[in-house]
This record gives C-alpha cells, structure tokens and sequence, in this order.
C-alpha cells in the first residue's frame, strides 16, 4: 500500500490532528485471537464439570458460582497480563466465543449423552440470550481488567 506523508497509517495519529480513533474492524483486527480463543475455551470447563457430574457432587448451586468466579478472576488476570489495547473487546470477545463454543459442545454430546439434542440448539430463541449473557459475563471481565489497567498507569 502507498502512502504520503501527510496521510497516517492506520493506528497513527495524524501531524497536529485528534487522535486516531480505531475502526469496529481495526479493534477486531488488532485482538490477541490466541488469547481471546484460549480463554473461552478454558471456560469449557464449566460444561464439563457439570456432565461429569463434579458440579452435582460438589453441590448446586456453589460449584457452577465457584467454577464462574475463578474463571472470571483468570480471565480478568490474563487479559491484565496481556494488556491488549482494547481490554473491554478483548473481554466481551471471550465471552461470546466461549458461547459459541458451548453451543457446539451441546450440540455434539447432547445427543451421544442423553440421546437426544438438548441445550440452546434444541431451543434456538435461547441462542441470542445466552450469547448476550456470555458476552455481558466477559465483558464485565473486560472492565475489570480496563479498570486494574488504568490503576497500573
């Protein structure tokens, strides 16, 4: 791509003009996709307790609270250790493709467990309530780290 040199990159601030305001594309762009796909994966955890029936041994409704908590607080720390420009994306991101990847894990063992579909894709109006729940879940994550962000500087 060419440029002058009265025009930035993206990402620069211009000579003397506001600063550079990232793009919805330029955010999703610039994410740690290694980062936001480790972390809502490592929340498959909370299904897996529950099938095991870990969840049902440790008690209800303590260990899916408890299994919440410490995965927020790691994810809250690990997008802190990131620092990624974007800490609030970089949360709301992991929570909805940990959604996604919940919907896809019922869907393949709902029916090899209980021999029938069952979860948020047997249901699909469920689908969008509980993506949105994921990503208020880890965008909440995401302020938190935005917030001890802030606090280090």
């Amino acid at each position: 791509m060419h440029t002058t040199p009265d025009r930035p990159q993206p990402g620069q601030n211009p000579p003397g003009g506001p600063p550079h305001r990232p793009t919805g594309g330029e955010t999703l762009r610039d994410l740690s996709w290694p980062l936001v796909l480790g972390l809502g994966a490592l929340a498959l955890v909370r299904p897996l307790l529950s099938v095991t029936g870990i969840d049902d041994a440790i008690g209800r409704p303590a260990a899916p609270l408890l299994t919440t908590l410490v995965l927020t607080v790691v994810w809250v720390a690990a997008i802190v250790a990131a620092r990624p420009a974007a800490p609030l994306v970089t949360g709301t991101a992991v929570g909805l493709v940990y959604g996604v990847l919940a919907l896809v894990v019922s869907a393949v063992l709902s029916p090899i467990l209980t021999g029938e579909l069952q979860g948020p894709v047997a249901h699909p109006v469920a689908i969008v309530p509980m993506l949105a729940t994921n990503a208020a879940w880890g965008a909440l994550a995401g302020l938190a780290a935005k917030g001890l962000l802030a606090a280090r500087r």
